[in-house]
């Protein structure tokens, strides 16, 4: 059984990342649309926040960067709001 590379092939890493940007998209959209009739979403979302954290581990980790962009993007929802 041959070693796995761990680099992925680029056109794999840019598909990935297409992917994700396009879910981002979508999930905020849909946050937008129902936060504008549920404005009590955000204040749960937010509520939310200590449980998040940052898959990576070792010395990458940092779970109040993960949180501290969850915050801005409640911040800018409520600004539409």
């Amino acid at each position: 059984m041959s070693a796995q590379n761990p680099k992925q092939h680029p056109d794999a890493v840019a598909e990935a990342r297409r992917r994700e940007m396009a879910t981002e998209h979508l999930l905020f959209g849909t946050v937008r649309f129902l936060a504008q009739r549920h404005p009590e979403l955000l204040d749960e979302l937010e509520g939310s926040l200590a449980h998040l954290w940052d898959p990576v581990e070792g010395e990458a980790r940092d779970d109040e960067a993960v949180r501290t962009i969850a915050r801005r993007i409640i911040k800018g929802l409520r600004a539409e709001g």
